[in-house]
């Protein structure tokens, strides 16, 4: 009797091993599917392409430096320009001066050695706050990706090349607005008349004023027929009163159309005519 209830429990150990041997097996094979799987998943995330981080178009954005004597101009207020192209980023900055003749993206010690891809210089003309401007160089710099440090070696005009650390910053659509009011003083401008007939033509270059932040232009007009304008519901009379009627209009914004109205007496009754002039900085 004790012998056959050894043996019994004798054959139901060895058949709890075996489904537990064949349960071992079936989780060691489930095991290295889902492994072999997630490799493959890892594997065909690492081969797709990264998306841009920016979509196509033109952008501000900060540049930014390691060096007080490396930044951009300025009158652009520590600006440039972000242009991305079919995935592509260029950064256009103006410098302060001529004196950085070159730029490398990578180390100072790798520039000798990559002569082909180091960066040549734009001449770019900057105009300052109080109205004068400068020619300085500028430069069109490839960057991998925005908001991250990079390295950007630079030639000055003593022959050395210096490491800096850069990285382009707080992108943004750059959008379509007027010239900002120059500071005060005595300035040139570019007239620009469209409207009327086409035979009425005013002087330009024309004289601007800017006084307290506010803009006038003198108008010297192709005839002495003119007896007022109107500009902005104002009504605004000749300053001479022999030769070429003469006005001074104010100018809201330069670089945008301006609309006003001339009254012309020409005609064998007086008539108003509507012309719109756009100012622009020489």
């Amino acid at each position: 009797m004790h012998c056959k209830q050894f043996v019994s429990l004798s054959v139901a150990s060895l058949m709890l091993a075996a489904v537990l041997t064949g349960c071992g097996g079936a989780s060691s094979t489930a095991s290295s599917a889902v492994s072999s799987e997630a490799a493959s998943a890892v594997s065909a995330a690492a081969s797709e392409p990264a998306e841009a981080a920016l979509p196509d178009g033109v952008y501000t954005a900060e540049f930014d430096t390691d060096s007080g004597m490396f930044h951009a101009n300025e009158a652009c207020n520590g600006m440039g320009t972000l242009t991305v192209e079919n995935g592509q980023m260029t950064f256009h900055v103006s410098l302060a001066s001529k004196k950085i003749v070159n730029l490398y993206v990578g180390m100072a010690a790798d520039a000798e050695a990559n002569k082909a891809d180091w960066l040549l210089p734009t001449t770019d003309t900057v105009t300052y706050s109080d109205g004068t401007s400068e020619e300085v160089y500028g430069y069109d710099i490839p960057v991998a990706a925005v908001d991250q440090d990079f390295q950007l070696a630079l030639l000055g005009t003593k022959g050395k090349w210096y490491d800096h650390t850069v990285s382009i910053r707080n992108a943004q659509p750059k959008t379509e607005e007027a010239a900002e009011t120059p500071a005060d003083g005595e300035y040139s401008v570019n007239v620009t008349l469209e409207g009327g007939s086409g035979r009425a033509t005013v002087e330009s270059p024309a004289a601007l004023t800017v006084a307290d932040g506010k803009m006038t232009a003198v108008i010297l007009w192709s005839s002495p027929n003119y007896d007022y304008m109107i500009v902005d519901g104002e009504k605004y009379l000749p300053t001479n009163t022999e030769g070429n009627s003469t006005f001074e209009i104010p100018v809201s914004a330069l670089d945008t159309p301006l609309a006003v109205t001339a009254d012309t007496v020409a005609m064998s009754t007086p008539h108003e005519i509507e012309y719109t002039l756009t100012f622009a900085l020489n």
